[in-house]
């Protein structure tokens, strides 16, 4: 996740402060290259890791222009064509297909808690000419960090699903009783009724007895939580859900997409960002699935475009 706000920066990863010396800074470099290196036993992936870093800061130009936070703005950020300060949840206009039909505001209810956090942490009075300034970002507590990544996770989910085509219908930020408890997003199409959330940990997820674990995973039984949050929403509109889905960045799981089992009754899926268009396309592989069209894809509409409340 190099471009996720939570992800350890340049110096976390060569394991020195920001304040070391260019000599000290080789240095690290050289120890984080044996240790890591797949030859002498280490990491691939850590390895690669420290290589990035170097890239960003081995230089003293480099060095002054991540200080200053344009690494933020170009490098790895440039090659994917995303910022922490990216809002559209659009695919580009040359793209002339039709698209899902969209509601709601994706990220806004955590983007708006960020710059809340972010404007209390920096201090009343305080000047503020840029929240998503990449090295700001950085040294924020993680808990705001973790405000920004979500908020970035949903609207690359949004992004996602408005390919879908005309015979989808999304709902974004969807309320359930507190905001906290909201549901990111809910995809109705012919192949179903999707509950889902959009996470970014940090760091990478498993499955264990049907639910996600990870060093990062919060809360506990984030699976469980989306189930008895839709649970109240089937409640109160008189729908099922087909499938409860977590979305996670695409090297935060080993495979494509996961089952967790069925979460009351039905089936519960993790899967990586890139593969989830195909999901929702296909459906999950489940005994009970059955698509749905034509009259009750309508009445299923219905209910939602009535009865659904967002998040404020």
């Amino acid at each position: 996740m190099p471009n996720s706000p939570l992800s350890a920066s340049a110096y976390e990863v060569l394991g020195v402060e920001a304040s070391a010396t260019d000599a000290e800074l080789k240095k690290a470099f050289r120890r984080a290259l044996r240790e890591t290196h797949p030859d002498t036993g280490g990491d691939p992936e850590k390895f690669a890791a420290v290589q990035d870093a170097w890239e960003r800061v081995g230089t003293p130009e480099k060095r002054r222009g991540y200080d200053a936070g344009s690494a933020g703005r170009t490098g790895s950020a440039r090659a994917s064509g995303t910022s922490f300060s990216a809002r559209s949840a659009s695919p580009s206009r040359e793209d002339s297909r039709p698209r899902a039909r969209t509601h709601g505001h994706p990220g806004g209810w955590r983007r708006e808690r960020f710059l809340d956090s972010m404007r209390e942490w920096v201090g009343r009075g305080a000047s503020l000419d840029d929240p998503y300034d990449p090295t700001l970002v950085r040294n924020a507590p993680r808990e705001i960090r973790r405000t920004l990544a979500d908020a970035l996770a949903e609207e690359a989910t949004a992004r996602t699903v408005s390919t879908l085509g005309i015979g989808f219908t999304v709902w974004h930020d969807v309320a359930t009783g507190a905001p906290e408890r909201k549901i990111d997003h809910i995809v109705l199409g012919p192949t179903g009724l999707y509950a889902m959330l959009s996470e970014d940990f940090g760091g990478p997820v498993k499955v264990r007895r049907g639910e996600l674990i990870g060093p990062n995973v919060q809360p506990d039984k984030p699976m469980h939580e989306l189930a008895s949050r839709a649970k109240t929403l089937s409640r109160q509109l008189g729908v099922s859900f087909t499938c409860f889905v977590i979305v996670v960045p695409d090297d935060a799981l080993e495979v494509p997409q996961a089952s967790l089992g069925t979460v009351r009754g039905q089936p519960a899926i993790v899967v990586r960002q890139s593969v989830l268009a195909h999901l929702l396309r296909t459906g999950p592989e489940s005994a009970n699935r059955r698509d749905i069209g034509g009259n009750e894809l309508f009445d299923v509409r219905t209910r939602l475009s009535s009865g659904i409340r967002f998040v404020d």
